[in-house]
């Protein structure tokens, strides 16, 4: 039986992946890559092994590598330092002899107009040029995502954007773990898939199910980029994730976040989460 690792494993999507995996195959065979002590005794709780690991040390990733068959590799948070992260993963895996990676990366990443494909895009090409094995999963935008505005868009019964009439194939987190989970124990080797869930919505379809999932009118409020983000400044956030969340909705009018192809269902032998399922389970909070 294969060895297999993920890196990321104390994030939300490294976690359920665990979770998932372990339903699937023995916990003695999945270990975690974790960054502290407190990390590492969570997972030995659970009865996972872990290694330690920093995306910015390649002597210290290629040491936790070693005797590692199949690695999920989740994409790096740190945008300034994506980049030497990534290099520092994938040089690490081949030097370690890691026979395949299963890397998180986004919708349409070689076409996708997003500002943050471009790093995907070049993971994507960094693997495929290391002669490692791979399955690219194509994560969609997380449904879990819209869970960051829930509070005060039922407040203001209003939610802000720029998205237009463009559609999003919400996925959410779970779901893409169980697909990472399923693609780790074989099966998608040398695939590229798009993994988009089942439902395409609009801002407006957004916020018709999340009236009646709420029992309030929350209705969808269109405006410019430049004003959207405007708008996100002025509610706290900082500059540059206010620029990003607003340019990425502008891009998503033109179908950026937008993928058909019902692979992430066909995968999981079932339909995606809802997003109605996904704020029922919010709000029961």
């Amino acid at each position: 039986m294969s060895t297999f690792l993920i890196t990321g494993a104390s994030g939300q999507l490294g976690q359920q992946t665990i979770s998932r995996l372990a339903q699937r195959t023995d916990a003695a065979n999945i270990v975690a890559l974790v960054r502290t002590d407190a990390q590492a005794a969570d997972f030995a709780d659970r009865g996972i092994a872990t290694r330690k690991g920093d995306y910015n040390d390649q002597a210290g990733l290629e040491a936790a590598f070693e005797g590692i068959d199949r690695m999920l590799f989740v994409s790096g948070s740190d945008i300034a330092n994506r980049m030497p992260q990534h290099k520092a993963i994938v040089a690490a895996a081949k030097a370690a002899g890691i026979g395949y990676i299963a890397y998180t990366s986004l919708l349409d990443a070689a076409e996708s107009p997003l500002a943050l494909a471009a790093d995907h895009k070049a993971t994507e090409a960094l693997i495929a040029d290391s002669g490692i094995a791979y399955t690219f999963l194509r994560n969609a935008w997380y449904s879990e995502n819209m869970l960051m505005s829930l509070e005060q868009d039922l407040n203001m019964g209003q939610h802000f954007g720029a998205a237009g009439d463009g559609k999003f194939s919400f996925s959410s987190r779970g779901d893409l773990a169980e697909a990472a989970a399923i693609a780790l124990l074989g099966g998608y080797d040398g695939e590229t898939l798009e993994l988009g869930g089942d439902e395409a919505l609009s801002m407006a379809d957004y916020c018709a199910i999340l009236s009646e999932v709420a029992g309030k009118t929350v209705t969808y409020v269109d405006m410019p980029a430049q004003a959207y983000q405007e708008a996100l400044q002025s509610a706290g956030l900082p500059p540059e994730f206010a620029s990003f969340l607003a340019i990425t909705d502008a891009q998503a009018a033109h179908g950026a976040l937008q993928d058909d192809s019902k692979t992430l269902s066909k995968m999981l032998g079932r339909p995606t989460v809802t997003m109605a399922d996904v704020l029922r389970k919010a709000l029961q909070k």
